[in-house]
């Protein structure tokens, strides 16, 4: 519980750093948001009116104490370029992305454990070759590139979907899931790759020790040793490099967003740098800190649960 308890004090210190970094980086960044609002022909009084209004002429701290309270409270302040609540435009992508990010994980994790115990499985032989070999290949492409030729051949080949004509999951569930399939599998094929090749090693490693011949000596079948045995330890190799994926695709897949044109968490991100919307790139920037730390203490929580020795030590 102490450590529990510890690990959510790191993540509000880490929270608190971060939002003061992001809040003092992008403010002292040149750009004039007020005129980023008004345009280049506003009158000088008016562009005066707005930065009083958005609180501009204030100290950076009296604005950072102002803005990080409001934060708390659930106030992420108003987008520049949209004349929106930042919460409501973040809320508004989240499903998306989130929608994104469990289709490409189902498919990692249901893909690539059989396959890396299999491939350890038969070490040597033909197949373990083919896989490693196809392994190697996908993990040398990266997501943007596998995205490109997803669209080239299911798009424009085979024409299963109409690449960049993104499908509303409030108009169309069905059609939007149909239409994450090719982004998803963008973002799983090199992460399978990768998750394969450690997961491997990490059985092979398991396979000589002797709770391994304990286990057979009691007549348990391959399978049953391979499942209920190693793989529970040999996983544990791997869930730190799940973590990150994890992190990294529910922070928003920037490229095969943009790539695919779906109006997600890395889409938006994107536009609110090109557009200098300080609000709204304040907001993502914490978001974003906050999935990586967060997976990051769930994997610590993982980490004794699966192996209780850790806890210990």
């Amino acid at each position: 519980m102490k450590y529990v308890v510890r690990k959510i004090i790191t993540l509000i210190i880490t929270l608190v750093f971060v939002s003061g970094f992001t809040f003092f980086a992008f403010n002292v960044v040149p750009g004039d948001p007020a005129l980023v609002m008004l345009g280049t022909n506003a009158s000088p009084q008016k562009l005066e009116n707005l930065r009083e209004e958005l609180g501009l002429n204030q100290s950076l701290v009296k604005r950072y104490i102002s803005w990080s309270g409001n934060f708390v409270k659930g106030d992420m302040g108003k987008s520049i370029r949209f004349s929106q609540p930042v919460k409501n435009l973040i809320v508004s992508r989240i499903p998306v992305t989130f929608s994104l990010a469990l289709m490409s994980l189902l498919l990692i994790v249901a893909i690539s454990i059989p396959l890396g115990v299999y491939s350890a499985k038969k070490e040597g032989t033909f197949i373990d070759v083919i896989i490693s070999t196809t392994s190697q290949i996908s993990r040398s492409i990266p997501s943007f590139f596998m995205g490109i030729i997803l669209i080239l051949v299911f798009g424009i080949i085979l024409q299963l979907f109409s690449p960049g004509k993104y499908v509303d999951y409030n108009q169309d569930i069905v059609g939007f899931f149909l239409y994450l399939i090719c982004p998803s599998l963008a973002i799983a094929i090199p992460n399978i790759a990768t998750l394969v090749k450690f997961l491997r090693a990490g059985v092979l490693n398991e396979m000589s020790k002797d709770y391994v011949r304990t286990a057979y000596s009691k007549g348990n079948k391959e399978n049953s040793v391979l499942y209920n045995h190693i793989l529970k330890n040999a996983i544990i190799t791997v869930i730190t490099l799940m973590g990150m994926i994890i992190s990294e695709i529910l922070a928003g897949s920037l490229i095969i967003e943009q790539l695919f044109g779906l109006p997600g968490i890395g889409s938006l991100l994107i536009m609110s740098v090109s557009t200098r919307d300080f609000p709204l790139i304040q907001a993502l920037v914490l978001y974003i800190a906050f999935i990586v730390i967060f997976i990051n203490f769930l994997v610590d929580i993982l980490y004794q649960i699966i192996d209780p020795r850790i806890r210990v030590r």
